[in-house]
């Protein structure tokens, strides 16, 4: 039996619900699938994925919809609430097991925290959580360390630092966890004072003694970093659009500012950018973010394949 066979009827729903084991163990069915696609292009033949997307989604959305249809399988999509019988009152549970009776994979975006839970509760098939309000988005968590691992050759003994909205981004929330397993990381935290880490998350670093610093200019972190992950700050967490407008442009990534960055070093973000990364950064070979999300889908066809038990 294949290390991979072992996540077959399981779900996915936090970042964490993984060991390193079985991250490790996707990533190199990633890699295979990468390098051998003919291999696998019937493996989820016969087989549905339902993504039901309650929220605005481009690369999830897209990422998991392409990994099924490369894999052989075929999917069923909602990615306008107002189109689904959510529009007409019905509760999320319902909804769940409803698809669940068409569908042998659901994912699911959703802006409430905590929905992606409720939806595996009352699920018979495997949920995989597609990003849940401001807690967390583990498959762009398992995209993210893939990339890292891919490109840098480890996951271990670096200097990872997050930039932007620390406050709302889950996709920081999630990697940060998931980082935390792996011996020798540390953490420089750049943000202003408003998009802070939550101090739950600052409390959980201290007690598992991991080395971090919080700080509100990037320059003192890029020379020491070995992976630079920006965010944007993101409209839809804020109640208050004057408060959006005065922090959305607190940090540029410019390529005056790329030159305190390592030669070796990267530059990541989970996309979509507004305006934290010039588009003059591009051209640079640490800007990675664009294969990033190349790297994801091949990192989510695993992950299919190895929910649904055909690898």
């Amino acid at each position: 039996m294949r290390a991979e066979t072992a996540l077959k009827g399981r779900s996915f729903i936090n970042a964490l619900d993984l060991s390193p084991e079985e991250y490790e163990a996707l990533f190199r069915l990633a890699e295979e699938i990468r390098h051998r696609p003919g291999d696998f292009a019937e493996a989820c033949k016969g087989k549905l994925l339902a993504t039901l997307f309650f929220e605005p989604s481009t690369r999830t959305r897209l990422s998991f919809e392409a990994a099924m249809l490369r894999l052989g399988g075929q999917v069923l999509s909602v990615a306008d609430p107002q189109t689904s019988s959510v529009a007409k009152g019905e509760s999320l549970a319902d909804t769940i097991r409803t698809v669940a009776g068409y569908a042998d994979l659901i994912v699911i975006r959703h802006p409430k925290e905590g929905a992606a839970q409720l939806a595996a509760r009352y699920s018979p098939v495997p949920v995989i959580n597609g990003g849940d309000g401001a807690r967390e988005h583990p498959t762009q968590t398992l995209t993210d360390l893939y990339t890292i691992r891919t490109l840098k050759g480890r996951l271990s003994h670096l200097t990872v630092a997050f930039c932007g909205d620390l406050r709302y981004g889950r996709t920081v929330h999630s990697l940060l966890r998931a980082l935390c397993r792996y011996p020798g990381i540390r953490f420089f935290l750049i943000s202003p004072e408003e998009l802070r880490l939550p101090e739950p998350l600052r409390e959980e670093l201290q007690a598992q003694g991991i080395a971090y610093h919080e700080m509100e200019q990037m320059e003192e972190a890029l020379p020491q970093a070995d992976v630079l992950y920006m965010t944007r700050v993101q409209k839809e967490r804020f109640f208050n659009e004057e408060d959006y407008l005065r922090l959305r442009d607190f940090y540029v990534l410019t390529p005056e500012r790329l030159q305190l960055l390592r030669g070796d070093a990267l530059v990541m973000h989970p996309l979509p950018r507004v305006t934290e990364i010039a588009y003059a950064v591009d051209s640079d070979p640490r800007a990675v973010y664009f294969q990033q999300a190349r790297l994801g889908m091949y990192a989510r066809m695993a992950l299919i394949a190895s929910l649904l038990g055909v690898v």
